[in-house]
């Protein structure tokens, strides 16, 4: 009996002390989370009695660029095929066997110079064949002749008829005839041995032999070179079709040029070519129409069948207000650039653009010449804002630095 009551007392002993020790953990925590409030709420007093100060940017660094005035080309373009002056497949007139060639292969060569010799030997022989005929013709004829006018002064005298004195004047008539025929057959041999020697017909470069030498050549069959005249030299080209009436009045008015435009493969400048041929129809399947360019090419910088990028120049703009390109933006309100005033803020400005030429941007209105501009950085650029130009890029053609000449005749 006692055993049991010290146990039932030990058991309600272990229950008191865990009911205390619960409600001193809820009244501590109560108290942190009060003290937390009661922080968060000073906080929000002490910021409300004062305003932050809001956060300052650095300027913008950009890189920048002048506006300038320049004469500038009305130009379209295109893309174009270079082509030979004069190109031809050098064949054989006579059939023979290739005896000489008398160039190498890929050489110019100058009008009229041998390129290649067939056999003239079997030519040769025809040729004094149809001399002996001649000489043998002629002789028969004279002796017709004669007799035809022995026989007309017998005739005159009685001691003849007048059958046989027409036989003799027959004879002698169609012995003349003989004597033209083999006259015209010995010409031809004399040419066809000519033709043995194949000549260059103008001056220009050779290509690669078509056939070795010993090879029968098959006249007007046999492919022997080919040859391109490339001094001087065309370039053809297409454009559409909207273009034609400009062309028509710039080239009436001749102004019209045409340019080669360099390339990082070409790196070279070409002199102007002249507009030369505009085409008689318009290309129903493409819209265009073909037109090809002369150009001196004393340097050889052109070759026939290389791509080129073609600038057809109508006329020339005088004092164009240009800029970089790159620095004509596009927004929600149309094209715009960034005018760098003369206190190194940055002022939107907007613009229209007349056309682009390669990098540069030809201006029709919103800018006057003379202002500068942000050519890259744009991104980081807020109207109203400074900006920071930077050192030791370029801008664009023709404006480089810019760095300490900003807001010149800004807007």
């Amino acid at each position: 009996m006692f055993d049991k009551i010290i146990l039932a007392t030990g058991h309600g002993g272990r229950q008191h002390r865990n009911g205390s020790w619960r409600s001193w953990l809820r009244r501590l925590i109560s108290g942190a989370f009060l003290l937390s409030l009661v922080a968060a709420a000073a906080l929000v007093a002490g910021a409300c009695g004062k305003e932050s100060p809001p956060p300052a940017f650095p300027p913008a660094t950009v890189l920048a660029a002048k506006v300038v005035k320049k004469d500038m080309p009305l130009a379209i373009a295109a893309i174009g095929t270079v082509e030979a002056h004069k190109s031809i497949n050098v064949y054989s007139r006579v059939t023979g066997q290739l005896l000489r060639t008398h160039f190498r292969e890929g050489e110019d060569v100058r009008a009229g110079q041998l390129l290649f010799t067939i056999d003239p030997a079997p030519f040769r022989e025809k040729l004094h064949q149809f001399e002996a005929r001649l000489a043998k013709s002629i002789a028969q004829s004279q002796f017709n002749e004669e007799e035809a006018k022995r026989y007309a002064f017998l005739l005159s005298k009685g001691a003849v008829s007048k059958s046989e004195a027409d036989k003799y004047l027959t004879d002698a008539a169609a012995y003349s005839a003989t004597v033209k025929a083999d006259r015209a057959e010995l010409e031809d041999a004399r040419l066809n041995l000519s033709y043995c020697s194949v000549k260059a017909p103008f001056a220009g470069r050779t290509g690669a032999y078509g056939v070795n030498l010993g090879a029968i050549v098959r006249a007007n069959d046999t492919s022997l070179t080919t040859l391109n005249q490339i001094s001087p030299v065309y370039v053809r080209f297409s454009v559409p079709e909207k273009h034609l009436g400009d062309i028509r009045k710039y080239l009436a008015a001749g102004t019209v040029s045409v340019r080669v435009i360099p390339d990082k493969d070409f790196p070279r400048e070409i002199p102007y070519g002249k507009l030369v041929f505009v085409d008689n129809a318009i290309d129903q399947a493409t819209g265009m129409i073909k037109l090809k360019a002369e150009f001196t090419n004393n340097d050889r910088a052109l070759w026939p069948g290389q791509f080129v990028n073609v600038s057809l120049v109508l006329t020339i703009q005088a004092g164009a207000v240009v800029a970089p390109l790159r620095a004509v933006q596009t927004g929600d309100q149309g094209r715009f650039v960034f005018v760098i005033k003369p206190d190194m803020t940055a002022e939107v400005a907007p613009v229209v653009v007349d056309r682009s030429a390669g990098e540069e941007a030809v201006i029709a209105r919103g800018l006057q010449g003379g202002e500068t501009v942000v050519a890259d950085g744009h991104l980081k650029v807020q109207p109203g804002a400074k900006v920071d130009i930077r050192d030791g890029l370029g801008a664009g053609p023709g404006n480089g630095n810019a760095k300490g000449n900003a807001g010149g005749g800004g807007r």
